[in-house]
């Protein structure tokens, strides 16, 4: 690297040394060594991309880069046909190998290696080109210049694949290490600012100090963790513990300043425009704040299930008709800023206080809450709130502060699962990171009664241990009917119950229902084929699961 200036290349080989390595000591030197001599937009855009981050956090670019229009610039830039090209995806199941492979083995040239700042340049007219036509011209002019090693790792950064094991907090590590900055005042400046990019940079500059949170630059989410029951959450938060329902909707932050308002999802995307009545009536908030809470759909006093609420996730402009039939609240259960006042410090007493102080238009209403006392008042709203058909519990410690992206004990989740299926599995992938090589993500199905026909319900790819992992793997090569892909299609022997939160009905799979957040509970290699679960009882659950839940928010005007 010379006067600051970084290459692919130089990037690939140092992406390469710290994925050699599994001490996070030398994964740390390494990266410090490669981030020092940067500055400017050239350290934020490289402190970025090790982290597997293309744009900073806020920004509504995306590069739209489909698996498609991938494959279309490497089968014409590699000369391979699809039985070749097949056959390295099996070698990695990642997509960054594949590409580097299939470019080696296909192509003439190497390629010239091209500096960070360049490939930032791609990445915007990615970003900005309108349709696919443009978009594939301009990855492929991008591939035919890069090696093939380089290539591997611009595909992992457009697939968001990066996968080198540095976590997030390495990359801080690094960034303290680097600039000779105070290791607790750069992760500060993460929690608060939520772009390792501007970070790096303001390490650079000594200027740490001035990390703020900014308007319609979402913070990242505090995050709870789970705990398997009310004795386990008691032990870690005290006698007084605060209770909410866990609600069946989507997370979301507001932010209202100046008359304008933004929804940000739990990805941080802007979801502005699929709630356009939760916008304006944000827009009558008497502050500027920024909110955490989550959109729900609710109608006549009653939350919806969250299957109602997904016919409106994922559509740009709603049109009247689905406004109608599907309205939504937002639902606040934090206060993260108001006016010029940055409450992250202050307990949740004190934010919830001014929470509650707030003029709550109509479409806005507040978290219901309560303060208990001991496990067995605990016990008690948790069946409470699955009476009410909601998840579970959400427990907070009520002198905790807000910590932005950080999961620790100051709020937990009680959540059990609705129920269990005996599934049997029909079809495998290959896994990826680290289940690369092991067929983990399995799709299963159930019995259509008085038959032998079977039907897809769903899929799942946690629940075991590495061992079963890799016995059930070696069952389904040798079960393997057919291939297609990554997928194989096996015979129906595995048997396993799986665990879920709801069931809502899907045209994804062929039963016509899908389970909500499957995972798999065990191995059954106790019980046969014969004996797993019917679709009569996936209905049966799926119209106990329909049920409008009870309303339990506070204040919810005109809805």
């Amino acid at each position: 690297m010379m006067d600051g200036v970084s290459t692919m290349a130089q990037f690939a080989e140092t992406a390469d040394a710290i994925a050699a390595t599994s001490s996070k000591l030398e994964k740390v030197r390494i990266l410090s060594a490669f981030l020092a001599p940067l500055r400017g937009d050239e350290l934020a855009q490289a402190a970025r991309y090790f982290a597997g981050v293309v744009f900073p956090v806020g920004d509504p670019r995306t590069l739209g880069v489909g698996g498609a229009t991938l494959r279309d610039c490497v089968v014409d830039l590699s000369g391979l046909d699809d039985q070749a090209l097949a056959a390295i995806w099996r070698r990695h199941a990642d997509a960054g190998g594949w590409v580097r492979d299939a470019m080696t083995e296909g192509r003439r040239g190497k390629g010239e290696p091209i500096e960070l700042r360049d490939l930032d340049s791609v990445f915007a007219d990615l970003a900005a080109a309108s349709g696919n036509r443009p978009r594939t011209a301009a990855l492929r002019e991008l591939f035919s210049r890069v090696t093939a090693d380089e290539a591997r790792y611009v595909t992992k950064l457009i697939t968001g694949e990066m996968r080198i094991g540095l976590r997030e907090g390495l990359v801080e590590e690094a960034i303290a290490t680097a600039f000779e900055s105070d290791a607790k005042l750069v992760t500060r400046a993460v929690m608060l600012l939520g772009d390792l990019g501007e970070v790096a940079r303001l390490a650079s500059e000594q200027r740490l100090g001035d990390a703020q949170p900014r308007w319609f630059v979402p913070l990242r989410f505090m995050l709870a963790t789970p705990v398997a029951d009310s004795a386990e959450a008691v032990a870690r938060l005290g006698d007084e513990v605060w209770v909410e329902d866990k609600y069946d909707g989507i997370r979301c932050q507001l932010h209202h300043h100046e008359g304008r308002v933004d929804l940000y999802s739990r990805d941080l995307r802007n979801v502005t425009a699929q709630f356009p009545e939760i916008a304006a009536a944000g827009s009558a908030l008497g502050a500027d704040v920024m909110l955490d809470g989550e959109v729900l759909a609710f109608h006549e006093g009653r939350v919806m299930p969250f299957q109602a609420l997904q016919t409106r996730l994922g559509r740009v402009a709603p049109d009247a008709a689905i406004l109608e039939a599907v309205p939504v609240i937002y639902v606040a259960w934090d206060l993260l800023r108001e006016d010029d006042d940055i409450l992250l410090d202050l307990s949740l007493r004190e934010r919830r206080a001014r929470l509650e102080a707030l003029e709550a238009p109509e479409r806005i209403a507040l978290a219901h809450l309560e303060s208990v006392h001991g496990a067995a008042e605990v016990d008690r709203r948790f069946d409470d709130a699955r009476a009410r058909r909601n998840e579970g519990l959400m427990l907070k410690d009520p002198d905790s502060p807000y910590t932005p992206g950080r999961r620790g004990m100051s709020w937990l989740k009680l959540k059990r699962p609705l129920d269990t299926l005996d599934v049997v599995v029909v079809g495998a992938e290959w896994g990826h990171g680290k289940r690369h090589g092991v067929l983990s993500d399995v799709t299963f199905a159930v019995r259509v009664d008085g038959t032998d026909e079977l039907v897809t319900i769903g899929k799942a790819y946690t629940g075991l241990s590495d061992r079963e992992i890799a016995e059930m793997t070696q069952q389904l090569l040798d079960t393997t009917i057919a291939e297609h892909g990554p997928f194989r299609r096996v015979r129906p022997e595995i048997v396993l119950e799986v665990a879920f939160d709801l069931v809502q009905r899907s045209n994804r799979h062929k039963s016509g229902y899908a389970l909500r957040f499957p995972r798999i509970a065990r191995w059954r290699d106790d019980k046969p084929v014969a004996e797993i679960d019917t679709l009569s009882r996936v209905r049966a659950l799926a119209e106990t699961g329909t049920t409008e839940r009870v309303q339990r928010v506070d204040r919810a005007p005109g809805v």
